[in-house]
């Protein structure tokens, strides 16, 4: 008994089902089709934006704008900050701007650097504040809360107390300054400033260093304190305070050891 094998139809049919890649296939093809057109967008994208950022003139520096100064100018400032105005607003380095202002203008204790998009750079200024003066050849040197002298000005500011350093070459005044060094000595002068009760602050107009532990203060009416060492700040302020209201007609006042404060003069 023969066999009858496929007919030309059948055969038609299977050589329809065979032609072609396999449903597989062609889902990979699409989706390497679709990643080629992505990283094209995506290379596409970066150029513009780096074009929008560095090569176009929309976003480039204009204008440089000063805030916060009182006795340094704006203009003082955008010289020293030396922005380049014109470049790309994006490629202006804040950080190296802001090193140029602290070394070029030690008035200044903190400086913001901020981009003002799309056409401006801010700056933003904090001065320091003296609290002590040194006389220095005529003139005068301002000292901040932090011991750092930082201007010289041929006037004295109104109301900031004048330091003297006044330890003998011989003695124990001469080992305080071997042992300290001018400048803690400065330092501990600026730590008394800062723990006077506001009042006396206002009065003072000399703060006078013999030794480390010889701090004191002659104030603008005449009268004297003795204040030690610049430890134990707050108990002298509260002791000086009450001092002061106990005995008003006293011409001088010690609390170099704020538990046992005395008065005497009148």
């Amino acid at each position: 008994m023969s066999v009858a094998g496929p007919t030309t139809a059948e055969r038609g049919d299977r050589q329809q089902e065979s032609s072609g890649p396999p449903p597989a296939r062609w889902s990979g093809t699409r989706r390497l089709r679709a990643l080629v057109v992505l990283a094209a967008l995506l290379v596409l994208l970066a150029g513009g934006c780096a074009w929008l950022l560095y090569g176009s003139s929309w976003l480039r520096l204009e204008r440089v704008s000063v805030s916060g100064t009182r006795m340094l100018t704006p203009a003082d400032v955008r010289e020293a900050a030396s922005v380049p105005v014109g470049a790309p607003l994006v490629s202006v380095d804040t950080e190296a701007v802001e090193a140029r202002l602290r070394r070029k203008l030690p008035r200044i204790d903190t400086v913001d650097v901020v981009r003002s998009w799309p056409h401006g750079i801010g700056l933003k200024v904090t001065e320091r504040t003296p609290v002590l003066l040194v006389r220095k050849a005529g003139t005068f040197v301002e000292v901040d809360d932090d011991g750092v002298r930082f201007a010289t000005v041929s006037q004295a500011p109104k109301g900031v107390p004048v330091l003297e350093l006044t330890a003998s070459r011989s003695g124990s005044g001469a080992a305080s300054f071997r042992r300290f060094g001018t400048d803690r000595l400065v330092r501990e002068a600026v730590r008394v400033g800062g723990d006077l009760p506001a009042a006396v602050a206002r009065q003072t107009r000399t703060v006078k260093v013999g030794s480390y532990d010889d701090i004191s203060l002659e104030l603008g009416d005449g009268r004297s304190v003795a204040w030690g060492s610049g430890e134990d700040g707050r108990a002298k302020a509260r002791a000086l305070t009450a001092l002061m209201k106990a005995v008003p007609g006293a011409r001088h006042f010690d609390v170099s050891v704020p538990t046992a404060p005395a008065s005497s003069g009148s």
